[in-house]
């Protein structure tokens, strides 16, 4: 007892009596009736909510830069840009793509909106031009050759119309090999892939809902690419925007093993198990027999934020190009860029005639 009164004392005389004893008047809580409860919940729950889909327009808008002219036509000075320096054109680094290439079975890995065809503002109007065709052919005629989009399997081969590709629908997790034999006979030709299947029910019943929810956004436009569902807002007025992503996200609260992710100028809804594009590629790789093989060099090239995960895995394996397509710089995993899809044909058209 002595030395806790000790103690006491001691503290005292160091802190004050007034740091020791207790104030005269302790701060009352303010007591809350249900209804103010009720009420200070919900306008939290709207702040919080207001914020999400803030963050999810300023993603948008972000995505979606303003269209400028190619660096072919920038000064100097601009070309030079540090952008430019870690992501050179392919065109101008052809040389290294073909000294890397000795010895090797070139993989050919494309996109499809942005790369092979032009960005439209009607999805459904995406053609691909006559010339992008021919140069994609005689292409799978000397490598393996793969689409690799975020659309549905079917949809992409009626613009593509070249049987002899591997195609990756819906962002890969939709896989078929090609519909009849090809010159390059090694691994398995005969692939098909889903590792979704489960999800399609759920998939159809969100599409139908964001139909509905959409209706009263001009210019949205909902796209059923079968493992996913696409909201396109490339015709949207930014102003819409924001009634965009309530909408989108009020359907997807009812769905909890879906995510909601972003492309360019689209939303989209995807099954959250975890694969993507860069999976997809690891997926054909091995299908054709080159999974661990240090005697491939695969080229990947693409326009959108869902390519990244290709050339995130190119760059993990150490191992082949990835190649960005893209106007304006961009964070990338890429290694090297091009301007627009003609750019993306004449790298094609260069690996026929040098890479075989």
């Amino acid at each position: 007892m002595t030395n806790q009164q000790n103690v006491v004392v001691l503290d005292v005389k160091s802190r004050g009596v007034r740091n020791v004893l207790p104030p005269t008047s302790m701060p009352v809580a303010k007591s809350f009736s249900p209804h103010d409860l009720k009420m200070l919940l919900m306008k939290r729950f709207e702040t919080e909510k207001r914020a999400k889909i803030n963050a999810w327009v300023d993603s948008m808008r972000a995505s979606s830069p303003t269209r400028i002219k190619s660096t072919a036509s920038l000064p100097e000075t601009d070309e030079k840009s540090p952008w430019i320096v870690h992501h050179p054109s392919a065109l101008s680094m052809f040389e290294q793509i073909v000294a890397a290439s000795k010895g090797k079975q070139i993989v050919m890995f494309l996109d499809y909106d942005g790369t092979l065809s032009p960005i439209v503002e009607d999805p459904d109007q995406a053609f691909m031009p006559r010339e992008m065709r021919a140069a994609v052919r005689n292409a799978a005629r000397y490598f393996p050759t793969a689409i690799v989009t975020g659309r549905c399997r079917d949809k992409v081969y009626s613009f593509v119309k070249l049987a002899g590709l591997y195609y990756a629908g819906s962002h890969g997790m939709d896989i078929k090999g090609p519909s009849k034999s090809c010159k390059y006979k090694k691994g398995n030709q005969r692939v098909l892939f889903q590792p979704a299947s489960e999800f399609l029910p759920m998939i159809d019943e969100v599409y139908k809902a964001l139909v509905e929810k959409t209706k009263s956004i001009p210019g949205a436009k909902v796209e059923n690419n079968k493992f996913c569902v696409s909201v396109h807002f490339r015709c949207v007025d930014e102003k819409s925007w924001d009634a965009l992503v309530e909408q989108v996200r009020s359907v997807l609260i009812e769905y909890p093993k879906l995510k909601l992710t972003q492309g360019r100028k689209v939303l989209e809804i995807r099954p959250t198990i975890k694969w993507d594009k860069g999976r997809a590629l690891e997926f054909l790789l091995e299908a054709l027999g080159f999974g661990n093989s240090n005697d491939v060099l695969p080229i990947y090239i693409g326009d959108d934020r869902t390519d990244e995960d290709a050339f995130k895995v190119l760059r993990e394996r150490g191992q082949g190009f990835g190649i960005l397509v893209s106007e304006v710089p961009k964070e990338t995993n890429a290694s090297y860029s091009l301007q627009e899809p003609s750019e993306a044909r004449l790298l094609i058209l260069a690996c026929n005639f040098q890479l075989f």
